[in-house]
């Protein structure tokens, strides 16, 4: 049976519906009252409400409210779930060993309680976004300038990872700070950061590149730029490149029409 529907249950048995679902490794799903309790990085109380309560196979532990996309409460994969009755009143709980949080569901009036064994392997394909620009930039490292020569991805400095490193024509050392979006502040302080740790940094290339006189260029990659950003730049001496990121996805081109008739 891949999915089970319980209107109304007593809590006896939805303690049983939920005790199959674990069982059979499926998602589970409660429309009732609840009150919750979470105890972890801080300590929260939220009082009685009708919510929704989704619990997958994973360990996630999401409660949502009628409104907003995010959950109010919510509990990472591979949490530990089990449920357990006390004076006569299910109880739900998402315990997370590191680091320790407890999440506890006291579950009033069910209106409805279902699971359902899902099926789905497949993988959200998106576009468009950092790691898109990144490759497209290093397959065509002329869209940033002639001469470009992009070296490493990911460099690992004290503040995070460089997106890009590279080197111009002239030899002189490039930081790359990509942005699908409209690049901001926080782009240009992110990369001033960057910039900063190649400034102290005691690596010998980089003493040599001093010592050459060397410039060590950062440069904001983005589709636009803020007006603020704008004048921060001039100011930081950062440049800033107009690149927009790729839009075609990599679909199979063996699937046809034919194929979802």
């Amino acid at each position: 049976m891949k999915y089970k529907i319980l209107e109304e249950p007593s809590h006896d048995k939805a303690y049983e519906l939920f005790q199959e679902a674990i069982k059979k490794k499926a998602t589970i799903s409660i429309f009732a009252k609840c009150k919750i309790h979470y105890e972890g990085r801080a300590l929260s109380e939220l009082n009685w409400g009708e919510r929704i309560i989704l619990i997958k196979p994973d360990g996630s532990f999401l409660v949502h409210q009628e409104k907003k996309v995010e959950p109010v409460n919510w509990q990472p994969p591979k949490s530990r779930i089990n449920a357990y009755i006390k004076n006569k009143t299910l109880f739900l709980e998402s315990i997370r060993r590191t680091p320790r949080e407890l999440l506890r569901v006291e579950l009033g009036y069910i209106n409805v309680m279902n699971y359902a064994n899902i099926e789905d392997f497949e993988e959200l394909e998106q576009t468009g976004h950092e790691k898109d620009m990144s490759d497209m930039i290093m397959k065509n490292p002329h869209i940033i300038e002639e001469g470009f020569k992009p070296t490493t991805r990911e460099y690992n400095v004290e503040h995070g990872f460089i997106d890009i490193l590279g080197k111009d024509k002239e030899n002189n050392l490039m930081i790359l700070e990509l942005k699908s979006r409209k690049a901001g502040v926080n782009a240009i302080k992110q990369l001033k950061r960057y910039l900063d740790d190649f400034d102290e940094s005691e690596n010998d290339y980089l003493k040599e590149c001093r010592a050459a006189k060397k410039k060590i260029r950062g440069l904001i990659v983005a589709p636009s730029i803020d007006e603020i950003a704008k004048e921060m730049i001039e100011e930081e001496g950062i440049e800033f490149i107009s690149v927009d990121p790729p839009k075609e996805l990599k679909i199979d081109k063996k699937v046809t029409l034919d194929f979802f008739k």
